[in-house]
């Protein structure tokens, strides 16, 4: 992997992790037209998306300081909060461990990533429809359940992690910016823990791509991650996800045709 690729793709990944339109989508497409070849990357994706969980903990940290602090002194904020994001986390480490590698198998193509991305975005309309007409109502145990699921889904390349928390979070009357914000922070073990595994998974095979191409990646995940979420949770407060649908559906169909 050469330093411009690195860069690319750790821009890629930084950009792309934060905003609704799926990381390991364009991670997939980005990897196959640059000619690389996927399977030999898996050092990679791991040190980009440590990247972008770094973006996350210093944009958040005041929530993350609140989440540590209510782990030893009552908060009626962060507490239940803490439970909230660890009923969200079961699903995706259920899946991840049980049918990762099956997902892969099927869906970490071109083709495939196009027609999910195409889904999603119908997904993202149909949401917002039903947002402006339920009622809305405070996060809970059971909305977090179903958030986590959805989050779980989003293993699959072509679906956005935080798209599929957020619009699950519209589906269930959250506000949209507070269904952004527990996405991203529900966001955080689950990009800690799928780093993790892939870790565990490539260790025999070694890095596969060297230090200073590592390196580059994560700053540029980091930067650039960080940057995303920051404009992301600022357009959230006055616009839709339906900008992000469109988006996704020019991309999928050129994709396919092209």
């Amino acid at each position: 992997m050469e330093m411009f690729e690195a860069l690319v793709l750790g821009a890629v990944q930084g950009i792309t992790e934060f905003l609704p339109v799926s990381s390991s989508g364009h991670l997939v497409l980005g990897e196959h037209f640059l000619g690389l070849e996927v399977e030999g990357l898996k050092s990679f994706d791991v040190v980009v998306h440590m990247g972008t969980l770094l973006a996350i903990l210093v944009y958040f940290w005041r929530d993350i300081w609140g989440l540590l602090k209510a782990l030893f002194v009552k908060d009626e904020v962060y507490r239940p909060m803490i439970g909230w994001i660890i009923i969200g986390t079961l699903p995706a480490v259920a899946v991840g461990l049980l049918a990762e590698e099956w997902i892969d198998g099927i869906f970490r193509n071109v083709n495939a990533v196009a027609i999910v991305m195409m889904i999603v975005s119908a997904v993202f309309v149909l949401g917002e429809y039903v947002h402006k007409k339920e009622k809305k109502r405070r996060l809970n145990w059971w909305k977090a359940l179903v958030i986590g699921c959805a989050q779980a889904v989003a293993l699959i390349p072509g679906v956005s992690r935080s798209g599929s928390t957020i619009v699950a979070g519209l589906f269930n009357g959250i506000e949209r910016e507070q269904a952004a914000r527990f996405s991203f922070l529900l966001g955080a073990p689950a990009i800690f823990g799928a780093g993790l595994l892939t870790a565990i998974k490539s260790w025999d095979g070694g890095l596969g791509v060297s230090v200073e191409a590592l390196s580059v990646g994560f700053v540029s995940s980091f930067l650039l991650g960080l940057l995303s979420v920051w404009g992301l949770m600022k357009f959230l407060k006055k616009h839709t996800l339906v900008v992000f649908a469109v988006y996704l559906a020019v991309l999928g169909v050129s994709v396919l045709v092209f």
